[in-house]
């Protein structure tokens, strides 16, 4: 007979494997389909985990070079010894996905090891790695597949030469010049790393901007300190074709709008546009789950597809494709399967470039809410008056909240500089509770500390702002 449980998840990912981890804390047999051999899903594996350790494993090989010096530290004979430091990213990634395998076995998880397909409601066919079939039953069946990197006509990645993020994260030697197809995310993560490692790298982006989605201001600044660490960048461009050999890559790029096309050479090649949701192979078409025009799976209240009993969360439905929205929505729907009163706020949901200086947002930014005819009163602080930032040598950047202009109703925060991605915590908190600016600006901040930039931003946004 077949196995059964009350749910069993296809996909591993930070938003499968937690959907499993509540679901079971709340009294369900559960089961988590993934193939990979490890856990975590991309981002633990490929993904999130192993780039953060490469960008502090870099950020310290900087710092020696470059940053010490100013602080009385002198270092002599730096050497960059990458073995190490792709073996130091791997044992992170170990200790991670490890630590997800002991939270399956601690919450009594059962881990079915193979691909799984959707044969219809209430039934998943497994093919595990010999090739042989076994169907699992489940009340209850959740899709978390994620998702991979969105491919590039003209250019055929072999991860080697011309590389994803995952071959990115893999490079046995820093390439003499890394050219990124992409100026969002992962592209400028990635570019960082090696070019903090010693690679010229040139950033090619087809519209006019970096960080597409993000607050313009922020963008254009952000823009400049990469540019002032050596990152070069070739906007409203487009690559054409990319043709591979044995000592390296000459891309073929052309203006965005149409011109002359030019020969780039790169040693290496990142090709970072985006990411699609992954559905080969789930037997959604013939199980009847409907998709959207742009390959996602379409849900309706509470995560459910158009068949009943099989729900979609994370990368592959509709929103920003983050781990910790992913989280969320597992949570969420683990709560409402249970019968209790699971919910993701949209609207407060965090993003972070981890460069450095890093950039955080959330809420809505300048040009939405120009577009949607919405009022509203702007607080900037730059973190050059603050305290903290200059004891730290890291004064690049600047906070800026916005806020209605009639009800002082917290609209949107946006962050370039240091550690952006925990200072936006505050205003994530602030949205998430529907506090106002004054709020936030009333809140006693310790001194001297990062987040008193916040404050500042806060009170800025009355013209009240102390320290400029």
């Amino acid at each position: 007979m077949a196995q059964s449980f009350d749910l069993v998840v296809i996909g591993g990912g930070p938003g499968g494997y937690v959907c499993a981890l509540r679901a079971a804390q709340l009294g369900q047999k559960v089961a988590v389909v993934e193939k990979r051999a490890t856990l975590g899903g991309t981002c633990l594996n490929v993904g999130c985990i192993p780039s953060k350790a490469l960008l502090v494993s870099s950020e310290n090989y900087s710092a020696t070079q470059h940053a010490w010096a100013e602080h009385g530290i002198k270092v002599a004979g730096v050497e960059l010894d990458l073995a190490q430091m792709q073996a130091r990213k791997a044992e992170v990634v170990k200790a991670n996905t490890r630590g997800v395998e002991f939270l399956f076995k601690k919450n009594k998880i059962a881990w079915i090891k193979g691909a799984g397909r959707i044969l219809g409601a209430g039934r998943v066919a497994v093919t595990g790695t010999g090739g042989a079939d076994e169907e699992i039953a489940a009340k209850a069946i959740v899709i978390a597949t994620g998702s991979e990197s969105m491919p590039l006509a003209g250019v055929a990645v072999d991860e080697k030469r011309i590389v994803t993020s995952t071959g990115a994260l893999e490079l046995a030697a820093v390439p003499k010049h890394l050219v990124v197809i992409g100026g969002g995310v992962i592209g400028l993560e990635l570019g960082s790393v090696w070019n903090r490692l010693g690679a010229e790298v040139t950033v090619v982006e087809f519209l006019d901007r970096l960080i597409p989605g993000n607050d313009l201001e922020v963008a254009r600044a952000f823009e400049r300190v990469l540019a002032k660490q050596g990152m070069k960048f070739r906007l409203s461009s487009k690559v054409t074709k990319a043709e591979a050999s044995e000592t390296g890559v000459a891309l073929t790029v052309e203006p965005a709008k149409g011109g002359a096309a030019e020969t780039i050479a790169a040693d290496v090649v990142l090709l970072a546009i985006g990411r699609r949701p992954y559905t080969e192979g789930l037997g959604l078409a013939e199980a009847g789950v409907a998709l959207d025009k742009r390959g996602r799976v379409e849900v309706g209240a509470h995560f459910a597809t158009s068949v009943a009993g099989i729900y979609a969360i994370g990368d592959v439905i509709a929103g920003p494709m983050l781990a910790h929205k992913a989280e969320d929505e597992g949570v969420a729907l683990a709560e409402h399967l249970a019968g209790k009163a699971g919910h993701v706020n949209y609207d407060a949901i965090p993003g972070v470039v981890y460069t450095w200086p890093e950039v955080a947002s959330v809420g809505q930014t300048e040009e939405q809410l120009k577009e949607a005819g919405i009022a509203y009163a702007v607080g900037k602080f730059p973190f050059t008056a603050n305290g903290r930032a200059r004891a730290m040598g890291c004064t690049d950047g600047f906070v800026k909240i916005l806020a209605d202009k009639a009800t002082d109703r917290l609209l949107g925060c946006h962050i370039l500089g240091p550690d952006a991605g925990a200072l936006i915590a505050e205003i994530v908190t602030a949205l998430e509770f529907g506090a106002s600016a004054e709020d936030v600006a009333r809140v006693c901040h310790a001194h001297p500390t990062l987040s008193e930039a916040v404050k500042e931003a806060a009170l800025a946004t009355a013209g009240r702002a102390l320290h400029i």
